[in-house]
């Protein structure tokens, strides 16, 4: 019992404790230098003369001299541990790690990254390097958006002043669906059709803004874009009603005609007898009458559900009658602009077109406040409802609206006669979202302050509102957090 004590004692480790043998590298154990002059020498573990010895750091191992037979791994040139040369391997040698690639080009981070930026952020960081332009030029990040290219931007001017039609693949790449041309002529759309790949089958739709386009052109154009169904035409003032009757194609879903001083009411003959599927319908042209309305047929009454008639001015109450009868399942009609349209008019809307969700009567001025009280009695599943600049609205239709359950959108734009005592009507009106209140002359502060009641509102427009404070909108701010103010 003495010998084994004094053993302890001979070879104290920390605190006290004995010092445990030194760990083996490679079955082996490195003894350091003796104070006698003699070498290190490398004994088996497990030898009674390991146990007496006292343990040392081992010193940094050696890299063997690199050869044929046993290479440097890429770990070992970037400074890495080196695997043994030889000797049993103590286990599983580990395998080099895997390699990331950079933050900045790895494409799962950068595939959540870009969506947080604008479309024309989009297009300047494309151009940062090729990693980021790959990732980007992915369809998913521009669906649903629309170029829009100028006659100018069409072309490239060579040294020799020839013109070069510019190269489009960057547009292909990404994919896009639709197009929106400004000022282009015949041969513009030619070259157009000629220079993008997808322009036959992959475009779907096609806006010609203030340009030549003849009847010819625009025939052209549909029989050799096969994929477009949305057309839109505005300002475009060399076309004919001929032209339609030539070009238009029965799978086109959806037209806008707007500011063409051709078109009248035998463009609308041909669109009702040509366009069985159309959807939507947006026509704003001047010369266009009752009897134009006329024209549509029961098969337009079962696939149109949007019909636009913007300052349409000749059309009366009676073109209202032909919509309501030729057009049962409407669900968003607009009568904007349409000056000679009464509270009459609207008593046929809400009578009949019962699936209406919008309905839009803005710059109608001879709607009153009895107009509102048809909608609010028949329109049950009205959503939206748009009475700008309809002056002659007073606070008691506002009172007529405030029955309307299912009204999420009210648009009352610079309507002069609406005062603080209409505003306790809308109160009650729970589901609103979205409130404009521009350009009301007579709302005052302490009228305005009230809209606070109105807690699940998302947007309220006081633009132009004298009652609109710098201290209301700071009310607003601690009152509406959620809710964004437009001042």
């Amino acid at each position: 019992m003495t010998r084994e004590r004094a053993r302890k004692m001979s070879s104290p480790g920390i605190d006290g404790d004995p010092k445990p043998p030194c760990l083996p590298r490679n079955g082996l154990v490195k003894l350091p230098g003796q104070p006698n002059g003699l070498g290190a020498a490398s004994i088996t573990k497990g030898t009674p003369a390991a146990k007496n010895r006292p343990c040392q750091p081992p010193p940094p191992p050696t890299l063997p001299p690199p050869s044929l037979a046993t290479p440097l791994s890429r770990v070992s040139l970037a400074g890495g541990p080196c695997p043994p040369a030889s000797g049993p391997a103590s286990g599983p040698v580990p395998g080099p790690p895997v390699e990331r690639p950079p933050l900045a080009t790895d494409e799962k981070i950068l595939n959540g990254l870009f969506w947080y930026f604008s479309a024309c952020e989009k297009c300047i960081l494309a151009q940062v390097c090729k990693a980021w332009r790959r990732v980007l030029y992915q369809p998913k990040f521009w669906a649903g958006l629309t170029p829009v290219l100028h006659a100018k931007e069409l072309y490239n001017v060579l040294p020799g002043g020839e013109k070069e039609f510019v190269n489009l693949q960057g547009f292909a790449a990404r994919g896009f669906e639709g197009f929106c041309l400004v000022g282009v002529s015949d041969l513009d759309i030619c070259e157009f059709i000629d220079n993008y790949a997808l322009s036959k089958k992959g475009v779907k739709a096609m806006s010609l803004k203030r340009s030549t386009i003849t009847d010819a052109g625009l025939e052209v154009m549909l029989e050799q874009m096969q994929g477009v169904v949305r057309l839109e035409l505005s300002g475009c003032n060399d076309f004919t009603e001929a032209g339609l009757w030539s070009s238009l194609s029965a799978r086109i879903t959806s037209l806008s005609v707007s500011d063409c001083i051709n078109v009248a009411d035998d463009a609308i003959a041909a669109i009702s007898q040509l366009l069985p599927n159309l959807a939507e319908l947006s026509l704003q042209a001047y010369h266009v009458t009752d009897t134009a309305l006329a024209y549509f047929t029961a098969r337009q009454g079962h696939s149109t559900h949007t019909l636009r008639l913007l300052s349409c001015w000749e059309i009366t109450n009676h073109g209202v009658v032909n919509v309501v009868h030729s057009l049962p399942n409407l669900t968003s009609l607009s009568l904007s602009g349409c000056s000679k349209v009464t509270d009459d008019g609207v008593e046929l809307v809400a009578e009949n077109l019962r699936k209406l969700r919008s309905l839009d009567l803005s710059w109608c001025p001879r709607i009153t406040d009895m107009a509102l009280e048809y909608v609010a009695c028949d329109l049950h599943r009205l959503e939206e409802l748009v009475l700008d600049r309809c002056v002659r609205i007073t606070d008691t239709g506002l009172s007529y609206l405030s029955t309307m359950s299912s009204l999420r959108s009210l648009y009352l734009r610079w309507c002069c006669q609406v005062q603080d005592f209409g505003l306790k009507h809308l109160l009650a009106m729970r589901s609103l979202r979205l409130l404009s209140l521009a350009g009301c002359p007579l709302l005052t502060t302490t009228g305005l302050s009230g809209l606070v009641q109105l807690q699940e509102l998302e947007e309220l427009e006081l633009t132009n509102c004298p009652g609109a404070t710098p201290e209301l909108f700071k009310y607003f701010s601690q009152h509406l957090p959620r809710c964004l103010v437009i001042e």
